[in-house]
């Protein structure tokens, strides 16, 4: 649908916008999601400002505030900024003043950079979850951000022009949805693989809509980390990032002998398991990374599979030929994340747990796990190749993480989701 013809909709809007902000709303609001290939990581397209303009923001799991690039070309009829001294103002655990104006602290979490910035007040818009022939919008006329310069951008997925913060904050993407809208505050992701479209559905926990067949979410609870790991960090502040309880690591079903204290967040913040796509590979601290190694090696042989020179920035690499495709991916030795209890663990298959790389007359399937050195801050972070065709759920008013195993187990994944309708209607 041409730009055009969606600002032409407002006006159907504003009839509208007191029945969709009800807490009545159950239809989901959604958001596709793609993967850039030149830095492996994710983009989420919405709309913003007045008259609205589709606008693709580097998707962050971690972080506490979106933030958008302010520069010349910045023109809408809704923008505000926040005076000084006010509520509003004083409630961001990081602000100063500017010219009489709310600034904030907008954070790149590749590069660990931040420059103080202008607090604005805009509108966002977001469709809802409608497989007819168009994809009603939902419009949210408060939505608060940072802005932020050109150099913010650097290292984040190509063509965005910001951030997307779906941290635990008060302010995040999914909080102030759910603010707005008086609805469920959760989220869920459903990461694409390559140049597939997935999506992040907010304001419901509701994935019946999504599925032909029937899909299980498995669940456990989410950890706070008492102490943020943020430029710019207030005394006392928690982090904003999303931790669980990971207690083993299995190979093939063989518990690797993990020193169970780096697995548990201590008081000072280290430790433990989070999840996060600004990791395009689950990273190991290296005590784990090594047993990791060795117990998958060990196991490969099994499958009559032989090491061969490995490819950056893994570690651990088989020829393509010599592996066998599956509905999962290639047949390698599964991995489980095992939770708070036995029972409850998160199986990783070939399609998840491999890279196939193709380069330079190469060809190998390679483990997609990587060494993060040692005394790491997080012992394992959970990254987006773990996650794509897999559906997680962030339910903060139960304060638990859903996720199921592979979709492909199922027939299904992020791509074959109905989206056709909402891509045309936010292109």
């Amino acid at each position: 649908m041409p730009l055009s013809s969606l600002c032409s909709r407002l006006s159907f809007l504003s009839i509208s916008l007191f029945l969709s902000l009800t807490p009545t709303l159950q239809i989901p609001l959604v958001a596709p999601i793609t993967k850039d290939p030149s830095t492996q990581l994710y983009a989420l397209s919405l709309f913003l400002k007045t008259p609205l303009q589709h606008t693709t923001l580097h998707l962050d799991l971690g972080s506490s505030l979106t933030w958008l690039l302010c520069d010349s070309t910045y023109t809408s009829s809704s923008s505000h900024h926040i005076p000084c001294n006010t509520s509003l103002c004083d409630s961001f655990p990081a602000n100063a003043c500017s010219n009489d104006t709310c600034a904030l602290f907008p954070e790149n979490p590749l590069t660990r950079t931040t420059l103080l910035d202008t607090a604005l007040i805009d509108s966002l818009a977001l469709p809802t979850y409608d497989t007819s022939s168009q994809s009603p919008l939902v419009l949210i006329s408060d939505f608060i951000f940072s802005c932020a310069v050109a150099h913010l951008l650097q290292g984040l997925a190509t063509n965005v022009t910001g951030l997307a913060a779906l941290g635990r904050s008060n302010n995040s993407l999914p909080a102030q949805i759910s603010i707005a809208l008086s609805s469920s505050h959760s989220f869920s992701l459903c990461l694409p693989a390559s140049s597939n479209t997935g999506a992040a559905i907010f304001a419901s926990t509701s994935i019946s809509y999504f599925f032909s067949s029937k899909i299980d979410l498995t669940y456990t609870p989410l950890i706070l980390n008492p102490v943020a790991d943020t430029v710019v960090t207030h005394n006392s502040q928690p982090s904003d990032e999303y931790f669980i309880n990971v207690t083993s690591i299995k190979i093939n079903g063989k518990a690797l002998p993990i020193d169970a204290s780096i697995l548990t967040v201590d008081q000072t913040g280290f430790g433990g398991t989070k999840i996060s796509t600004a990791e395009p590979y689950t990273v190991l601290e290296s005590s784990i990374y090594k047993l990791f190694v060795r117990f998958f090696v060990n196991e490969a042989s099994a499958f009559n599979l032989t090491v061969t020179e490995a490819v950056e920035p893994f570690g651990v690499c088989y020829s393509a030929g010599d592996l066998t495709e599956t509905r999962v991916g290639p047949a390698v030795p599964t991995v489980d994340l095992v939770m708070h209890s036995e029972e409850v663990f998160w199986r990783i298959f070939g399609g998840n747990s491999m890279v196939r790389i193709e380069k330079g007359g190469v060809d190998v399937w390679c483990l997609g796990f990587v060494d993060g050195g040692i005394r790491r801050r997080t012992a394992v972070v959970i990254g987006g190749h773990q996650m794509e065709d897999n559906l997680v759920q962030f339910d903060l008013d139960s304060n638990r993480f859903g996720f199921t195993s592979s979709l492909l187990l199922q027939g299904a994944k992020c791509a074959n989701l109905n989206f056709t309708n909402l891509t045309n209607s936010i292109n």
